[in-house]
């Protein structure tokens, strides 16, 4: 199910949006918004997962993980935006 929803952008969002389908790179706007906030939605969830990770190897420093957890919250999201 989907819910219709009215929103304000930018004129510069508005026509990459239209050039982006118009070129046949994507179906349409609402595609384009949809895909761009479920990449949000997983970085922020990537980065909450990554410091739970990192507070659990503070508090058990002997934990197999550890290494796991110090190696993902170093690791930069920002190709995820």
């Amino acid at each position: 199910m989907s819910s219709q929803i009215s929103i304000r952008l930018a004129e510069a969002t508005v026509r990459y949006l239209d050039s982006t389908v118009s070129s046949g790179a994507a179906p349409s706007r609402a595609a384009i918004i949809e895909q761009a906030l479920e990449r949000d939605r997983l970085r922020r969830t990537a980065e909450a997962d990554a410091a739970i990770l990192a507070a659990l190897a503070e508090s058990t420093p002997d934990d197999d993980m550890n290494d796991l957890a110090a190696h993902a919250a170093r690791t930069p999201m920002d190709d995820l935006a």
